[in-house]
Parts: C-alpha cells; structure tokens; sequence
C-alpha cells in the first residue's frame, strides 16, 4: 500500500529561525517552502524534511534523523566540525572511535544535535 510512496521525514523545534540557519547555513538544505512561523520544508537529495515548530521539540531521546552519506563521512564530520558543529560520543558494544567518528567493521557512523537538541546521524555503510 505504502511501499511505492515517498516519506518524509518531519522533526519538532522550538525555535524555527534558529533551526533554519542550522538546516540552511550549516548542513546546506535547501527552503522548498516556508510557512511563515509554523514550518520549513528543506529538500535534501531526493527527499523532503519538515521542520515544524512544536513544544515538544528536543523531548526525543534517540535518533531522529539519519543521512546516508557514503564514503565520504570523513569530510562531512570535519567540514560540520569546522562550521561549529559538535559531535555527540557513545559507547556501544563492538564500535571503536576515530575522532568523532564511531567504526564498527565496514559501517561508520557520526551523531549530533541540531539546536533544539534532536539527534541527527550521519552513516556511512
């Protein structure tokens, strides 16, 4: 019914001027539409993410979103890292880290937050 239909990804935030500069200025999305105080449509890649603005912003403990970068994780993590971005660090089971890039065999992965405190992942598999 639905596997032949397009997602899109939503995420909550309090404050959605501060979220545009950070989905615009710092990860480099592109404004599809923008309605006034409420939300924020960005395109990346072949997808779409609405920013909404919501009280329950940030109130999410896990990932919320997840790019899919490839090969290049590297450069994303030190160009993010050189536009102010700070990296989040975990400990799992069976996951090394080289900088603030989390390896386990072949997959690698980054973490951060955007400025309401959602976690954003960067993977590369």
């Amino acid at each position: 019914m639905l596997g032949d239909k397009d997602v899109i990804a939503t995420v909550a935030v309090k404050d959605l001027p501060a979220a545009r500069r950070f989905y615009e200025g710092t990860l480099g999305l592109k404004v599809l539409d923008d309605a006034g105080s409420e939300a924020i449509t960005f395109s990346s890649g072949g997808a779409k993410l609405i920013v909404y603005r919501s009280q329950y912003a940030g109130t999410n403990k896990a990932t919320a979103l997840n790019w899919s970068v490839g090969a290049g994780i590297d450069k994303i993590v030190a160009a993010l890292r050189d536009k102010g971005v700070a990296f989040e660090h975990y400990d799992f089971p069976g996951m090394t880290r080289a900088g603030d890039v989390h390896v386990m065999g072949p997959a690698k992965s980054a973490w951060f937050k955007d400025p309401d405190g959602n976690i954003i992942a960067l993977m590369s598999m």
